[in-house]
């Protein structure tokens, strides 16, 4: 099925061949002191920077043979059509809370941008509240000190969570956030309107009623899913993923919910714990004693839920049926090491081939332990990435692995 859906992922570590992202940009420069935590970020990056260093982890990527594919121009693609462009308008408008009254007057304006791509990247950018960026009248005006008439999408570039590709078909999430909602109805007309993408198998849907994100999914194996309870994720969202992957189609037989510590600093699984070869993988050493894993899998037409009394290494050994794994934790387990490069993920690591990964490059500790454990790295800059509270694998979506 992968050949009719251009998807191909069924491992977290094979070698990666073409992947998602979005360059973070005029959206990074829409927050403010005001509105940065409703956003979900601890600090102001700088958006030129930012896309600097976007721009070198892409570069990385293609000099490992990796093809980059750009979520803002697929949504260009879609935008193209001026039929599905007015159906998206309005709906990306209304989950954007903008007032009623003023949906089709700023539907007919943006219906008129003859540039499909400038109309996507102001979109993702937000629009804010003076007549250089929006030239119509409104028939309900902005409040008093209203800075935006639409908000930005600031959390885009980090395209693990929206939609997950996981086998040949995709998990279109349901945010935990409401402001992060919107990003999905991007993959929603992709995935509905984009001739290369338009013919997948539907695992999540966006409009389920429990949060489930794409950072907390792991595709360990072409069995074996690996899905974080989290902040961010309910196990009941996972529960309903699980009756809907696990099947003969599919291939999947397994999926290990991974209960993490709810906090911010963790709000994903892979925040705290990524796979970087076949038997190996980075963590975060606060959670490793803390971790609860149930095993779902099918058993008839009903999905069994069992509680795995043991530690983490044992259990991934026996699912990626391996004689053991070595776990490597962040810091090396100093625990104010370990702190620090967690906080800018130090753990969150994006495999490009077996033993093969991408790190932030300030991360020294870790990075250093890696290398003497064999793993080759490639580094990236990422003094303005990283106050983001995201790293190379938050960054990727990958749409093709070997």
């Amino acid at each position: 099925m992968s050949e009719l859906t251009n998807i191909h992922v069924y491992s977290e570590i094979g070698r990666l061949r073409k992947v998602l992202l979005h360059r973070p940009g005029k959206e990074i420069d829409n927050l403010t002191p005001s509105n940065k935590e409703a956003m979900l970020f601890d600090d102001l990056p700088d958006a030129m920077m930012a896309g600097i260093e976007h721009d070198a982890f892409a570069e990385t990527l293609r000099s490992q043979g990796v093809e980059a594919v750009y979520i803002e121009e697929l949504l260009a693609d879609v935008l193209s059509n001026m039929d599905v462009r007015a159906g998206f308008i309005r709906d990306f408008l209304t989950e954007g809370e903008v007032p009623s009254k003023n949906i089709e007057p700023m539907t007919e304006w943006l219906l008129d941008f003859s540039d499909s791509k400038e109309l996507a990247d102001l979109l993702i950018a937000g629009i804010r509240n003076n007549k250089k960026s929006i030239p119509i009248s409104l028939p309900v005006a902005p409040t008093h000190g209203q800075l935006m008439i639409l908000d930005p999408l600031p959390n885009l570039y980090f395209s693990r969570d929206a939609f997950s590709f996981i086998g040949s078909g995709v998990s279109l999430s349901t945010m935990y956030t409401r402001v992060r909602q919107r990003e999905t109805l991007l993959g929603d007309y992709i995935f509905r309107y984009h001739p290369d993408y338009n013919n997948l198998v539907l695992h999540y849907d966006r409009n389920a009623p429990y949060p489930l994100e794409g950072g907390d999914i792991l595709v360990l194996s072409d069995q074996v899913l690996a899905v974080g309870i989290s902040e961010r994720t309910n196990i009941r969202a996972i529960q309903l993923l699980a009756e809907n992957i696990l099947n003969e189609e599919t291939g999947f037989k397994y999926v290990l919910a991974i209960k993490i510590p709810v906090k911010r600093a963790f709000m994903h699984l892979d925040t705290v714990f990524t796979m970087i070869d076949y038997d190996v993988f980075t963590i975060h050493p606060e959670i490793e004693e803390e971790i609860t894993v149930f095993e779902l899998s099918r058993e008839n037409s009903e999905i069994k839920i069992k509680y795995l009394d043991e530690n983490l290494s044992p259990i991934l050994a026996k699912h990626l049926e391996l004689e053991q794994v070595t776990l490597i934790p962040c810091g090396g387990g100093d625990p104010i090491d370990a702190q620090r490069e967690q906080w800018s993920d130090g753990s969150n690591t994006l495999a490009v081939a077996p033993g093969k990964v991408v790190v932030y490059s300030r991360n020294h500790v870790t990075n250093h332990i890696l290398e003497e454990a064999g793993i080759e790295l490639l580094r990236i800059p990422s003094s303005e990435l990283s106050r983001g509270r995201g790293g190379p694998r938050c960054m990727s979506m990958p749409i093709w692995r070997e």
